[in-house]
């Protein structure tokens, strides 16, 4: 397993394996598999069967699993594996194969800031411009050393507005419509992102009174926002609401559910606003002073001041897959069909683009993925399907920016010196839970695998409101994760020898 990532290498590993699958590779089951003993395994008659694992944890619903062997590519055990389950988070997976193959490893996004009318004695003549280059991790400590390069490059001054562009991509005011408007992992989507779409929101009570404060706060800055603001309402429900209201993101929050003091990170619906105005109060600490910012649909002709790129493709991907955020995933997605097609029709048209591009490229059958993050109620995905996207990339070094899956014991405690190596994607929805990727066996032997847990009837009756924390949810995924680890155990006992 090589550990560097080469767009050239990901698609010479693509196109080995279209060849071997036609031929040399196994291909796909036609039924489930499952394993059959010779009457010297003794030793694997002890290892408790799929049924005992899931019964043994009582875990509801259905799973489907599919197991195949890397490097000879013959399929194992396969359970359910071509009914469509919803992904969840391994969604992720699939994009960043899609962002690498299209975008290649070492793509950087960048952020502009730009003038119109030429810059006379330091000062713009006309407008100074930010420019979203669709680069989901730029922050304010990032956007406060743009403003210090500004000053740095003698601009003191700005004779017109202060504008912001974020056209560079589709602007979609949430990722998911059905989840609660509160939840910071569901934010606008947009050519411009700033702390990943989200404001911190902070209370605190003294002598009865509350006080609030809304902040783009990063690791070095806290700068206060006025485009997001809350009230506090006398009641007990709903928890929270959303309004847009005078062009801003107006909040209400029950004070029955604040308590003495406390925080969270709400989501932004109003991208461009927030990023502008945290980089006006950041440029006016500089000596800068900026008007208020306002967005802009196009761009005029303009002066490239300076620029700001993120890190290179692999390593945003690899981060988004440790930390599973849907807003890289969606940003990243929507760059990638921009590339493919020159024009990108919402998250669901882009997510079609990238089914089209998983049948033509990782040999899938019938993806049907409705967003880039997993996020979205309606995708569904077969464990056949994410198996075969996991074999087709076997060389390409995607395992090395993958996260480290761990074991626990029977009391929840990590598992020292874990013999199995798993590197994997996991996704979490109410009631799915799925895990997909690869595992190296106590003798070396690497196999590729998905296992998609699922309870869709105990799904279906979560309302809106109680997605974000339903009754039974965090028991279901317990459950599922230790039927996962159950799964990985048995295929390691199982086939764990070359020749087994």
């Amino acid at each position: 397993m090589t550990n560097r990532f080469s767009r050239r290498g990901f698609l010479g590993s693509v196109v080995a394996f279209a060849t071997l699958g036609k031929g040399g590779l196994a291909g796909p089951p036609t039924t489930s598999l499952r394993p059959v003993l010779r009457g010297d395994d003794f030793f694997k008659k002890a290892v408790p069967e799929v049924s005992e694992i899931i019964s043994g944890q009582k875990l509801s619903g259905r799973v489907a699993f599919a197991l195949v062997d890397v490097q000879t590519g013959a399929w194992l055990e396969c359970e359910n594996e071509q009914v469509g389950t919803p992904p969840a988070s391994v969604t992720k997976a699939i994009t960043a194969l899609y962002a690498l193959d299209v975008l290649g490893p070492d793509h950087r996004f960048e952020t502009q800031l730009a003038a119109t009318g030429g810059i006379v004695d330091g000062e713009v003549q006309g407008d100074l411009i930010l420019i979203g280059g669709g680069d989901p991790t730029l922050d304010t400590d990032r956007l406060a050393q743009m403003a210090a390069d500004l000053k740095a490059a003698g601009v003191i001054g700005v004779k017109g507005g202060f504008k912001i562009y974020q056209g560079v991509l589709p602007v979609v005011t949430r990722i998911d419509p059905e989840q609660p408007d509160h939840v910071g992992y569901n934010p606008a989507v947009a050519g411009i992102a700033l702390n990943f779409n989200r404001v911190h929101f902070e209370w605190r009570r003294n002598s009865g009174k509350y006080t609030v404060s809304m902040d783009g706060r990063s690791e070095k800055y806290r700068p206060d926002v006025t485009f997001a603001a809350m009230r506090i309402e006398d009641r007990s429900a709903p928890v929270y609401t959303y309004r847009d209201q005078a062009g801003r993101d107006q909040w209400s929050v029950a004070k029955g559910a604040l308590g003495g003091a406390g925080s969270r990170w709400l989501p932004v619906r109003k991208p461009a606003l927030y990023a502008g105005e945290v980089f006006a109060t950041l440029a006016g600490a500089q000596g800068i002073r900026l008007n208020k910012a306002e967005v802009i649909e196009v761009l005029p002709e303009h002066e490239v001041v300076l620029r700001h790129e993120s890190q290179d493709l692999r390593m945003i991907l690899r981060d988004m897959l440790r930390f599973s955020t849907n807003l890289t995933a969606e940003m990243v997605g929507l760059a990638a069909t921009q590339k493919r097609l020159g024009v990108v029709d919402g998250l669901q048209g882009s997510a079609a683009e990238m089914n089209r591009w998983a049948v033509a490229t990782l040999d899938m059958r019938a993806p049907a993925l409705v967003d880039h993050s997993g996020l979205g109620d309606a995708s569904t995905l077969t464990a056949l399907d994410m198996t075969r996207a996991l074999l087709a990339v076997k060389d390409a070094g995607f395992r090395s920016i993958l996260k480290r899956f761990g074991f626990r014991d029977a009391k929840g405690r990590p598992v020292k010196d874990q013999a199995v190596a798993v590197d994997a994607k996991t996704g979490t929805l109410n009631f799915v839970s799925t895990l997909a990727g690869y595992m190296t066996a106590q003798d070396g032997r690497e196999m590729a695998f998905a296992i998609f847990a699922s309870d869709m009837t105990a799904r279906a009756k979560v309302t809106r409101a109680q997605r974000e924390a339903p009754a039974g949810g965090r028991t279901y995924n317990k459950r599922a994760k230790r039927v996962q680890q159950g799964l990985l155990e048995r295929w390691d006992a199982l086939y764990g020898r070359l020749d087994a």
